[in-house]
């Protein structure tokens, strides 16, 4: 159950405006900062923010804040309220926005490569998925395993660093007390060279692409012939020029018609 009432900065509204009590004792029961408070009294925060009563609202008895308006020292406490017992606990994978659901399958795939420590809990838990879909990636049956490459979570925006390290030390932790905790040199077998770089040793061509399903990337380059020398004897200009003999009939006619 949360120690904060609901719609924090309304309540603090009508606090400001129905009560005596000190900017204070409205910032500890809100959540809010002393200067927030005050911001909110002379109409500089919270601008057409209607108040939200928290007595009428089952978050606040009137003895309460009887006691709080008489004694600035008083803190106020919020109702206890046994329907919101455990209300805060959630269950269940975290909630995925849309538009990061298609990279889901992607942290997956690297979480199980490069953290096998994880369960299957722990690792729905961080990137919001289902243990089926975990179970076929990990048994390489995901419809699409074969296009995913592995992408860190983080990185992706899935989850956290600290819980992805908080999780980690927890399974690695579990695995020592059973004994089965891997080495540093196991660990490290895990990361290739090209995974390390976040690189594929391949490239990779669109077949779906008109014109490209026969196009292959090569790294051969032709290889230019070689120049031959020429050795002909340059004095003799027939041979040089590599004349025609009708050319040179041609030539003596035209002389012979000049003449």
């Amino acid at each position: 159950m949360s120690d904060k009432p609901i719609m924090a900065k309304a309540t603090a509204v009508w606090l400001c405006d129905n009560t005596t009590l000190t900017f204070v004792q409205i910032a500890d029961f809100c959540g809010l900062h002393p200067l927030e408070v005050q911001g909110i009294a002379d109409g500089d925060v919270a601008t057409g923010v209607k108040g939200f009563d928290p007595i009428s609202n089952n978050q606040l008895t009137q003895v309460e804040l009887d006691s709080a308006q008489a004694n600035p020292q008083h803190k106020l406490k919020l109702k206890f309220n046994a329907s919101a017992q455990g209300e805060e606990k959630r269950r269940g994978p975290r909630y995925t926005p849309l538009s990061k659901r298609q990279d889901r399958p992607a942290s997956i795939y690297w979480l199980v490569k490069f953290h096998p420590e994880l369960e299957d809990a722990q690792i729905s838990k961080l990137v919001g998925t289902t243990k089926p879909t975990i179970a076929a990636i990990r048994d390489r049956t995901h419809w699409n395993i074969n296009n995913l490459d592995p992408i860190d979570p983080v990185a992706l925006g899935l989850c956290k660093q600290s819980e992805l390290d908080a999780a980690v030390q927890k399974a690695n932790a579990k695995r020592a007390r059973e004994g089965t905790a891997m080495t540093d040199d196991e660990r490290r077998k895990l990361v290739s060279t090209e995974s390390s770089l976040g690189m594929s040793p391949d490239s990779k061509m669109p077949t779906s692409m008109a014109g490209l399903e026969t196009f292959t990337l090569s790294d051969d380059t032709p290889v230019e012939e070689e120049e031959v020398e020429d050795k002909r004897d340059i004095r003799d200009a027939d041979s040089f020029f590599n004349l025609p003999d009708d050319v040179d009939a041609t030539n003596d006619d035209e002389d012979d018609d000049d003449r």
